[in-house]
């Protein structure tokens, strides 16, 4: 079975107490089933930037983006063709203006509604979005999904890469901070970095974190709220492949609590990603160079 992975940008949309859906067209892969409006993030864009451009296409209202609501994270297996998707789903906080919501001719779905809680449970809904809504995930109906547009089952250009990635803020009871150093080889190296890494197909962010953090510095935390979600697009890196490569990283950041530190020491296997992991004081921090994503996360300027 082929591996695919995409990500997704969807907005809640909310109007006199009811949720915007959508409905998928008979020629969608979910046909007849109800989901977040969204869609597919692009190449190198930003996953705020796709959420207003797919909403704009599939519903015909302009948005604002207001906040992250969640990052999740589910696989569907395609028969017809054979390939395992996963779908990494960002879904942001949304306000529209007061026009009538309508449908993108000919697109993936056929019709839009408001719903309260109580009626989107009657209907089928994709399992993020009842997940999302509060609702139980229930079976999708028979024959759902069907085959794939060809555009998602091709694989990628051969230099091109899509990483999508979960990184943690960690701090201790004491208010230092956790980072480590990227090591030679990879774009980066010598700077102080977030604890994190890619995620798994099949892998949710928040399990993968807590995997890397073990990983990379030895440290058991514990999730406790969503930061943002960052973008990195880099037309040329120069990583361990030896030649430069069309990269595109989507990025989630969460905060994270180490209760019980311990001296930080990278656990993973020789080859990776991580030279060296070490708790940091305020202070501390203020001299160290830092990766964009790190100095962002921690409020500073530059890195």
């Amino acid at each position: 079975m082929r591996e695919r992975r995409r990500v997704g940008a969807y907005g809640v949309c909310r109007r006199d107490g009811r949720v915007l859906l959508a409905r998928g067209s008979a020629s969608a892969p979910f046909p007849g089933v109800w989901q977040l409006p969204g869609g597919g993030v692009e190449h190198a864009e930003h996953p705020a930037h796709a959420v207003v451009r797919t909403f704009a296409e599939e519903t015909g209202l302009a948005v604002e983006v207001t906040g992250l609501r969640a990052v999740l994270a589910d696989v569907t297996t395609f028969r017809d063709p054979d390939v395992s998707m996963h779908t990494d789903r960002v879904v942001f906080d949304v306000t529209a203006s007061d026009a009538e919501p309508r449908p993108e001719a000919g697109g993936g779905s056929d019709r839009l509604a408001w719903f309260t809680p109580a009626e989107a449970a009657e209907v089928p809904l994709m399992p993020f979005t009842a997940e999302l809504l509060g609702l139980p995930v229930t079976p999708l109906p028979p024959g759902v999904p069907r085959s794939l547009p060809a555009d998602q089952v091709a694989p990628p250009p051969p230099d091109r890469r899509l990483r999508f990635g979960a990184y943690g803020l960690v701090t201790d009871p004491d208010g230092r901070v956790l980072l480590t150093m990227i090591a030679d080889g990879y774009p980066g190296a010598g700077r102080w970095h977030l604890p994190g890494g890619g995620t798994d197909h099949g892998e949710q962010p928040v399990p993968a974190l807590l995997r890397e953090l073990v990983e990379e510095s030895g440290q058991l935390g514990r999730v406790t709220g969503l930061i943002g979600v960052d973008n990195l697009h880099n037309p040329a890196a120069l990583g361990p492949e030896g030649r430069p490569l069309d990269w595109h990283g989507v990025r989630v950041i969460y905060r994270v609590v180490v209760e019980a530190p311990t001296e930080a020491r990278v656990t993973e296997l020789a080859g990776g990603s991580t030279a060296r992991a070490a708790w940091f004081t305020p202070d501390q921090v203020a001299g160290l160079r830092l990766t964009e994503i790190a100095a962002r996360a921690l409020g500073r300027r530059g890195g």
